[in-house]
């Protein structure tokens, strides 16, 4: 036996406009979909179909609606976390592939476009597919971008091989192929973005089809909570907002870090040494603690000076609470 992947996408699709039936459009471009097919559609046309379409040409003045907050700024490129937790240039607002002065916007519900549409699918042919909704995106370590799953139904979405062990007998544990992203650029092959085929069949992965009724976590379940992402700012914004000391913008430093670790960090840049005292840390007093403190998720004691009166002054630092 061997592995093989199929994808297919259809040329001669017509322009979609809001209102517009996407499920039909999809069944007369593949009269052959089959059980565990997956359908591949661009958030473009289910954002056209379902009218998130806004005049004008400027995106920086539609930007503060679609962001939940900040992640970095680099001269005319802002990087925003969305509503609905997808870290995306200018919240994936965009101005290609539409009319001249409109700007489209990313679908409200990703996941809840996919679901409609597993469903009407499976109404009108009587199969049971999967669905995965689709946007671009950059990588931070990467040059270039590639297509991620933003909206998914009826699939599997990461594989996780927790608990298997490879060819050699090693155990996994944290391999978990992102399955959904990788079916997402398999099918930009074939889509490309200077044609117009917004739809896409990608046959010989029905073992990730859910069964019929089953609609899955969706493409929700691939985004890292607040907190959990190892770089939730840029590099220039973490530095602004930790300076900042904002306790709206503690979130995404994450879970307090350990003593120890915060103890190193604080020898490194004061360099002098704090003590431990009943879980905080008592250090020399230096203005840039509140900082230090704030990127590892800690805070500065509200009763500074409560520990020891010597001097020099001295500032207690410990851990944030929720």
């Amino acid at each position: 036996m061997s592995g093989s992947l199929g994808v297919v996408a259809p040329d001669g699709v017509p322009e979609v406009r809001p209102g517009d039936d996407l499920v039909a459009l999809v069944v007369a471009a593949f009269p052959q979909i089959a059980d565990g097919d997956v359908v591949v559609v661009t958030s473009k046309v289910v954002s056209k179909a379902e009218g998130r379409l806004v005049p004008g040409s400027d995106r920086a003045a539609v930007l503060p609606a679609e962001t939940e907050r900040v992640v970095a700024r680099r001269g005319p490129t802002t990087i925003v976390r969305t509503r609905t937790g997808l870290t995306m240039a200018a919240a994936g607002i965009d101005n290609s592939n539409v009319e001249a002065g409109t700007l489209a916007l990313l679908p409200l519900d990703p996941d809840a476009s996919a679901r409609a549409l597993r469903r009407a699918l499976a109404e009108r042919t009587g199969r049971n597919v999967g669905v995965v909704v689709t946007d671009t995106a950059g990588r931070a370590w990467r040059t270039g971008q590639t297509d991620i799953a933003i909206g998914a139904a009826g699939l599997v979405v990461i594989d996780d091989h927790a608990g298997r062990t490879d060819a050699y007998g090693n155990p996994l544990a944290v391999t978990a192929p992102a399955v959904a992203d990788e079916l997402a650029s398999a099918a930009e092959l074939v889509l490309g973005k200077l044609t117009a085929r917004p739809f896409a069949l990608v046959r010989g992965r029905g073992d990730l089809v859910l069964p019929r009724g089953l609609d899955g976590t969706g493409a929700k379940a691939l985004v890292r909570p607040e907190g959990e992402d190892l770089f939730g700012y840029g590099a220039r914004e973490a530095v602004v907002r930790a300076l900042a000391g904002r306790p709206e913008d503690r979130a995404p430093f994450g879970a307090p870090a350990a003593l120890e670790e915060v103890a190193a960090a604080v020898e490194l840049v004061t360099g002098t040494s704090p003590r431990r005292h009943d879980g905080a840390l008592v250090c020399t007093d230096d203005p840039r603690l509140p900082a230090l403190a704030m990127a590892h998720g800690w805070v500065v004691d509200v009763l500074v000076g409560s520990v020891t009166h010597s001097a020099p002054a001295e500032t207690t630092i410990r851990p944030a609470t929720p």
